[in-house]
């Protein structure tokens, strides 16, 4: 999938069945999509959209399932010592909320 960046509501079946890559800048509310890794739409958003590292996050979302379980927050972006977490899974729930929040606003 070519990577597109999402700044308006688009809807799920746009996405395709498969689980797609995901990184969202949770500053500008914005989101990448596609790619085959999850680092090609963080640089993405960087280079086009002026993303700062920090405020960018992967993941994951399936969009055959349901809103509570269609996203996986997982990325090697996310791997982040500075940033208190240390695991490819994002640890801190109000950055997790925030993701969610803008996914469910674009993605509906």
């Amino acid at each position: 999938m070519t990577i597109k960046v999402i700044k308006e509501k688009i809807k799920k079946d746009e996405l395709g069945e498969d689980t797609v890559k995901g990184v969202v800048d949770i500053e500008k509310e914005i989101i990448a999509l596609g790619g085959e890794f999850h680092s090609d739409a963080n640089s993405l958003l960087i280079e086009k959209e002026n993303s700062s590292q920090r405020d960018i996050w992967g993941f994951n979302i399936s969009p055959n399932k349901s809103k509570e379980q269609r996203l996986e927050f997982v990325s090697l972006i996310n791997i982040r010592p500075a940033d208190n977490n240390f695991d490819m899974e994002i640890q801190n729930p109000e950055i997790r909320k925030k993701i969610k929040q803008i996914v469910d606003k674009l993605i509906t």
